[in-house]
């Protein structure tokens, strides 16, 4: 018998945490060449802990690539995610961005900072008023003009899959577009960054992480490459985790 209420009072206990713990609402912004599908091990992990995750693909991008065309800019991704949040009813929202797709939360974020609850931006591009990826990246560009073709910038970083999901060509106005940056708001939202970092070497350190701790926000490392969604997904959520308490 005292087993028996042994089991139930666990029972009722778990179900009594389960309806008191906070569901958390994630919404994960993918890079440049890349895609939603990159988020699958992200989504099911925080999934499996009662949160919900929303990881879209931006226009002619992932699954969207038939939609691919030149006129396809920065302030279309934009419009992507701030439509997603607007049909979802999206609030208190965790924004998250990798690489390129730092560009695109910040762009977000001037439109709507009244529904984000903290951005997190992940190895990504960390803009002020005015710039663009181009102008960031500096003399840099010149690697990057040199994969450019009718209209679109071919994959960086070695080669990719034949089938997939992989990385497809990425829409070059989505890198020369400048985005306007003026939305007081914006500062008021709590704000962090991971760096990636390789035997002590980060190549977002100076486009992203030097900003953030200028701007004072709280500045986390992981050792690995520049993918850890897909490469390191537990180590990923683990540090947005450190972030959120």
């Amino acid at each position: 018998m005292k087993n028996i209420l042994l089991v139930l009072a666990l029972a009722l206990s778990a179900i009594c945490f389960g309806q008191t713990r906070e569901q958390r609402t994630f919404l994960f912004v993918h890079g440049a060449w890349g895609g939603g599908w990159e988020y699958a091990k992200i989504d099911s992990i925080l999934s499996a802990k009662g949160d919900k995750v929303f990881h879209p693909t931006l226009t002619g991008l992932g699954e969207r690539v038939h939609l691919a065309n030149p006129a396809i800019d920065l302030s279309t991704h934009i419009a992507d995610i701030v439509n997603v949040i607007k049909f979802e009813g999206l609030q208190n929202l965790i924004l998250v961005g990798h690489s390129y797709g730092g560009m695109v939360i910040s762009g977000v974020a001037e439109k709507m900072p009244e529904r984000i609850r903290q951005l997190i931006y992940v190895d990504a591009f960390v803009p002020d008023d005015g710039e663009s990826v181009k102008t960031i990246l500096g003399p840099y560009w010149d690697g990057v003009e040199k994969a450019v073709k009718d209209g679109f910038v071919s994959y960086l970083y070695g080669p990719t899959k034949s089938i997939p999901p992989t990385d497809v060509p990425q829409p070059l106005r989505t890198f020369t577009e400048s985005i306007k940056i003026a939305n007081p708001l914006v500062i008021k939202i709590p704000s962090a960054y991971i760096l990636m970092t390789k035997q002590g070497k980060a190549d977002y350190d100076q486009a992203g992480a030097s900003k953030a701790r200028i701007r004072r926000w709280e500045v986390l490392t992981l050792e690995g490459g520049h993918y850890p969604m897909r490469e390191q997904p537990a180590a990923l959520v683990e540090k947005i985790e450190i972030i959120l308490k």
